[in-house]
């Protein structure tokens, strides 16, 4: 790779990202397939205020986005938080850890997701066996993955539109069910008995946060992005506004159609809010939406696990040959062939229910890192202009960090301490076969 195949920010990726195409991407990521299930959840805490925690955790995760926007405008790499952890701290095994934590995440939930594809909602128009589905699934992602960012983020912007209409449709079904008298408003502010509102709310809102989570991922496009520094806080934000907004009307909905104890005890919360309404919309139509939004899911999910491996791989954390490019195509093709190989590897030997609130935790401590690399680097001028967050709001960012961290359990914590464990020890490994290898040969 020559000097000349360097875009105008120096990087080997093309700039081919939109303002438009960012925001449907991160739209797209924050929509995912979690809130299709996650209201019954967070119906099972809160009662039928299901809107509230999921409006504090749009507050609680704006302030985190205020951070990613400052960095990524500031430091427009691919990488992400690892990359500014690494100019914050100086200490490499911090920096790969924090890296570590992305994928350790993001490419588990992406299996998650592949299963979830083939086992739930697939068998209702093609009954194949589910695991071979899943592997079938992840390498067609992996090849509109390596075929170029350009042709993924439009598979992104129709599949965005498709999961984003099911939710519509749910707002729209409650507005029906309302016109003709029948709901309930008034059970979008009960909250469960014997319980305080403040603790279900905040009980609630951890779970709802995982509904925002996400919006990281776009920091890892930082280097294919144009005009970056006035495109990308214009996105972020704007995704996260119409998400919470799309997310506030489909509590309010599924509430006032559906009792608090119907939403929480159906696996599909809003399949049954659809069949609750009486409108009769076929069941397929909602199982089809449903894997649309985890196929975009999963596709986001393995975009941003590419990009930050080959990022780490450009700061020498990883092997450089995870750094490698095609010619043509100027897409990362080793870090997409790694990435999907692990995916595959996690279908075979786990499954979504067991990482979930694993993947919130590794989430919340790359998010800690963030908001307190952004503190350290205020110190540390640059010539360009770019976004700056109010001063206060990076700390407020960190006490909510801290705040969902300790609502936490134990079991959690000690999976995800497993996880860093294996990091820790793939860092040294590398470390030591770096060594090795700059050692003179022996004659």
């Amino acid at each position: 790779m020559t000097d000349t195949d360097r875009n105008q920010d120096g990087s080997q990726l093309k700039q081919a990202v939109s303002g438009k195409l960012l925001y449907v991407f991160i739209l797209g990521d924050v929509l995912g397939a979690g809130i299709y299930a996650l209201v019954g959840e967070v119906a099972g805490e809160v009662g039928g205020a299901v809107w509230l925690p999921l409006l504090v955790a749009l507050v609680l995760a704006l302030l985190t986005a205020a951070s990613y926007a400052e960095l990524v405008t500031k430091y427009p790499r691919a990488g992400g938080a690892a990359v500014f952890a690494e100019r914050a701290f100086g200490v490499p095994l911090l920096s790969f850890l924090v890296g570590f934590c992305m994928p350790a995440a993001g490419v588990p939930s992406a299996a998650g997701l592949a299963l979830a594809f083939s086992g739930d909602s697939l068998p209702v128009f093609l009954d194949v066996p589910a695991v071979p589905a899943a592997v079938v699934f992840l390498v067609l992602v992996g090849l509109l993955n390596a075929r170029g960012i350009q042709e993924s983020m439009r598979a992104n912007l129709v599949m965005t539109c498709v999961e984003v209409s099911g939710l519509v449709l749910v707002v729209v079904l409650g507005a029906v069910v309302l016109g003709r008298g029948d709901g309930d408003v008034g059970r979008v502010t009960e909250f469960p008995d014997g319980v305080s509102a403040g603790s279900a709310v905040l009980a609630a809102a951890v779970l709802a946060y995982y509904s925002f989570v996400g919006f990281e991922t776009s920091a890892n496009l930082a280097e294919e992005v144009r005009d970056v520094r006035r495109v990308f806080p214009r996105a972020l934000f704007g995704a996260l506004l119409t998400a919470g907004a799309v997310y506030v009307l489909v509590g309010l909905a599924a509430s006032v159609v559906l009792a608090p104890d119907d939403l929480a005890a159906s696996s599909g919360p809003l399949l049954a809010v659809v069949q609750a309404s009486g409108v009769g919309l076929p069941d397929q139509v909602f199982s089809a939406i449903a894997l649309v939004a985890v196929a975009n899911g999963a596709l986001l999910t393995m975009i941003m696990a590419s990009r930050l491996v080959f990022g780490l791989a450009e700061q020498r954390l990883l092997p450089p040959v995870l750094g490698r490019v095609l010619p043509r195509r100027r897409t990362p093709w080793v870090a997409i062939v790694a990435t999907t190989v692990v995916a595959i590897g996690l279908t075979l030997t786990g499954d979504l229910a067991t990482l979930a609130t694993t993947v919130v935790l590794l989430l919340l401590l790359v998010f800690l890192s963030t908001n307190v690399s952004v503190l350290v680097l205020r110190r540390d001028a640059v010539e360009h202009d770019h976004f700056r967050a109010p001063v206060v709001l990076p700390y407020l960012a960190i006490g909510s960090c801290v705040l969902l961290l300790w609502q936490q359990e134990a079991g959690t914590w000690l999976r995800a301490g497993i996880m860093l464990l294996v990091g820790v020890g793939l860092y040294l490994l590398a470390r030591l076969a770096g060594r090795r290898s700059e050692q003179p040969a022996r004659t």
